[in-house]
């Protein structure tokens, strides 16, 4: 019998991280939802759920208030297999100073945003060497956060809401060297997200430069090369019925329905895995903002051009280290 190598287990151990990773969410999801509507409807132990709904209402701020990270999660062995499945790289162009607060603007959004999670939302892809005295939040869907035991499998990770409050609160009550990762693409940026792609929903997107303004933090630009290499997708004929379907699902609850496909559990399958392919997040100089309690429209579409030329220029120093051709732009819709 012929046992399996070394090099064949730490493959099984990365392709299992990932897929847990993709698979936790529904599983702990549903569980959490058919384990209570079983309690109130089939047993006497309705109490249960009414106690941890009325602890969801007790805690519902925590995700706008820093959250509930915990760092021995953070450095879970899994993540680790996690990174080294692609793998993930971190890159850094300058030096940050942790006798500040930033705001990390992360492109693009991709599928299912794999490279931001590994670096930010773990401790195992060399963040805190990388950027010593600096302390990530990843900001994310307050959707995450409504469900019992996945918030706080959530925010063990660091993870807070995304929301303007949630914001606010990082960049005031937190003390100094806090580096709050927005991926301002968002779902909508999921429909450009092909391979080979370097469209960015962007044009837009203009509420981190106010609150950035608002607090006066510099803004970083981050663009992470291969993100969108990790799936396929099928673009559906435009105008088509699918595709209006699409546009309509968008419009009522802002998530674009994008049929995409990656690898099985084997290499050479067909399935919903990333497909294992090299992601380079590089991490460009910090733009430094002024303090503007109330900036005007006119004033954050200033900057925000100003941002948008410094994430041109950090993409155009790197893009054909990183396989993108010379004469391939960076477009923003």
């Amino acid at each position: 019998m012929l046992l399996p190598s070394k090099k064949d287990l730490k493959t099984a151990l990365e392709v299992f991280a990932v897929f847990q990773w993709a698979l936790s969410v529904f599983v702990i999801v549903f569980t959490v939802i058919s384990v209570n509507i079983y309690l109130v409807l089939f047993t006497s132990y309705w109490p249960v759920t009414v106690l941890l709904l009325s602890w969801l209402a007790f805690d519902w701020k925590t995700p706008q208030r820093g959250g509930r990270r915990i760092d021995c999660v953070r450095r879970w062995c899994i993540w680790k297999q996690y990174c080294d499945y692609f793998p993930l790289k971190l890159l850094k162009t300058h030096d940050i100073s942790p006798n500040h607060n930033y705001i990390l603007v992360c492109h693009p959004h991709g599928i299912l945003s794999h490279s931001c999670f590994g670096h930010f939302a773990t401790d195992t892809s060399g963040f805190s060497k990388i950027f010593p005295g600096i302390t990530p939040h990843i900001l994310t869907l307050g959707a995450f956060f409504w469900v019992p035991f996945l918030r706080e499998y959530v925010m063990s990770s660091g993870a807070c809401s995304v929301s303007q409050a949630s914001m606010d609160f990082l960049l005031t009550h937190r003390g100094k060297g806090n580096m709050l990762i927005v991926v301002v693409g968002g779902l909508a940026e999921c429909s450009y997200s092909l391979p080979g792609s370097t469209t960015l929903f962007l044009k837009k997107r203009t509420g981190f430069v106010r609150v950035a303004l608002h607090h006066g933090v510099p803004l970083i630009p981050a663009y992470a090369f291969g993100e969108t290499d990790l799936y396929n997708q099928h673009i559906f004929t435009p105008g088509g019925l699918v595709n209006r379907f699409q546009k309509w699902v968008q419009r009522m609850i802002h998530i674009y329905p994008c049929a995409f496909y990656g690898r099985g559990l084997t290499e050479n399958s067909w399935g919903f895995l990333p497909f294992a392919r090299p992601v380079t997040t590089v991490v460009g100089k910090p733009l430094p903002l002024p303090k503007i309690e109330n900036p005007s429209e006119e004033t954050v579409a200033r900057y925000h051009a100003l941002y948008i030329d410094a994430l041109r220029q950090l993409f155009d120093q790197h893009k054909t280290k990183y396989g993108v051709s010379e004469d391939q732009e960076l477009v923003i819709v």
